[in-house]
C-alpha cells in the first residue's frame, strides 16, 4: 500500500491501547486502512497518531497546544514539549527534549537531550515522577513484514530464541541470577563466593574443584561469547568497553542475566538442580 492512500491521521477514539496489535474497528465504526510498512502507530492517554514513512515529526508532551500529543497535562513534571518521534525516510527515532528520562523495558533509560532508534515492534514508554504519577507513551512501528494488525488468535506463539548453555554453565548461571528467578525485588547478581558454595553442594558438579575464580571465569566466558561479532543474535552491553563509566561492578552480568531471562535460557525451574528452588 502506497503512503499517500495513508496519510498522517489521527486515531479514532475507539483505539484505547496498541499492546496486543492495531486493534480492529468495532461494529458499526469504520475501520483504519492497511497500514504500510513503516507507519508509526503512538497513543498518548487521549489522543493518538498514525504516520506513514514520510518527513514528519510527532510532539509529545504537556502543553496541549503546542504538541500533537497531550501527556500528562496537569503534572508539572513532565515538561511542555517532553519528546518527539521524527521519521527520517524509512526510519524512526524518538529524542527526549525533557527534564526527566524517558524509561523503557528492560530498565534502558533515555536522558535528556539523547535519540535512540524506534525498533519494529510495540515500545511502552514510561515517563513521570516514579514517586507520584508516571504517564505511559505507547509506540508500535510496523515493520516490513507481517503488520502487527494482522496476527490472529490461532496464530502459532513464536518463542523467543535461547541461548544455548553447557550443564555447567546454566548450573553458574543459575546460581548467580537466583534472586533474579525468585522475582526479588532490586535484584542484583550473588557474590561469586555464595556462587562457589552452591556448585560444591550440588550433586551435579562435584567433578570441579569450585571457588570464586572459578565461577567468575565460566561467566566471563559466557559473556565473551553470547557478544561475539559472529554470535547471533549477539547480545551488547556484556564487554567493559560497551559499559557506560567506571566503576562497573555488578553491570556486566547483571545485562547478561536479563538478557538470559528475556530471551528464556534462564527460568526458575533452573534452581531445582542446585537445590534452591521457592523457599
Amino acid at each position: 500500500m502506497s503512503t499517500k492512500a495513508f496519510p498522517p491521521q489521527i486515531l479514532p477514539p475507539w483505539v484505547r491501547s496498541l499492546a496486543a496489535g492495531v486493534p480492529e474497528a468495532p461494529e458499526g465504526a469504520d475501520p483504519l486502512p492497511p497500514a504500510p510498512p513503516g507507519t508509526m502507530f503512538v497513543l498518548g492517554e487521549e489522543v493518538g497518531w498514525a504516520v506513514p514513512p514520510r518527513p514528519f515529526e510527532i510532539l509529545f508532551g504537556r502543553d496541549e497546544d503546542s504538541v500533537n500529543i497531550p501527556l500528562g497535562v496537569k503534572d508539572k513534571h513532565i515538561s511542555r514539549v517532553h519528546g518527539r518521534l521524527v521519521c527520517h525516510g524509512r526510519e524512526w527515532t524518538m529524542r527526549n527534549e525533557g527534564r526527566l528520562p524517558m524509561l523503557f523495558p528492560g530498565d534502558a533509560m533515555l536522558l535528556t537531550g539523547q535519540e535512540r532508534l524506534v525498533q519494529d515492534a510495540y515500545t511502552p514508554v514510561y515517563i513521570g515522577d516514579l514517586s507520584e504519577a508516571v504517564h505511559c507513551l505507547e509506540i508500535r512501528l510496523v515493520g516490513g513484514r507481517r503488520a502487527p494488525g494482522d496476527v490472529r488468535a490461532d496464530d502459532e506463539t513464536v518463542p523467543p530464541q535461547e541461548h544455548p548453555l553447557s550443564r555447567v554453565e546454566r548450573l553458574v548461571l543459575a546460581s548467580l541470577a537466583q534472586r533474579y528467578l525468585r522475582a526479588l525485588p532490586r535484584a542484583q547478581p550473588m557474590a561469586w563466593r555464595q556462587v562457589a558454595d552452591d556448585l560444591r553442594r550440588s550433586p551435579l558438579a562435584v567433578e570441579r574443584n569450585w571457588n570464586e575464580g572459578t565461577a567468575a571465569r565460566i561467566v566471563a566466558g559466557v559473556r565473551e561469547r553470547l557478544s561475539h561479532p559472529d554470535y547471533r543474535p549477539r547480545v551488547e552491553g556484556l564487554l567493559r568497553d560497551e559499559a557506560l563509566g567506571e566503576p562497573l561492578g555488578n553491570a556486566l552480568n547483571d545485562n547478561l542475566i536479563r538478557a538470559l531471562l528475556q530471551s528464556t535460557t534462564l527460568v526458575p525451574q533452573d534452581l531445582e538442580p542446585l537445590g534452591l528452588g521457592e523457599e
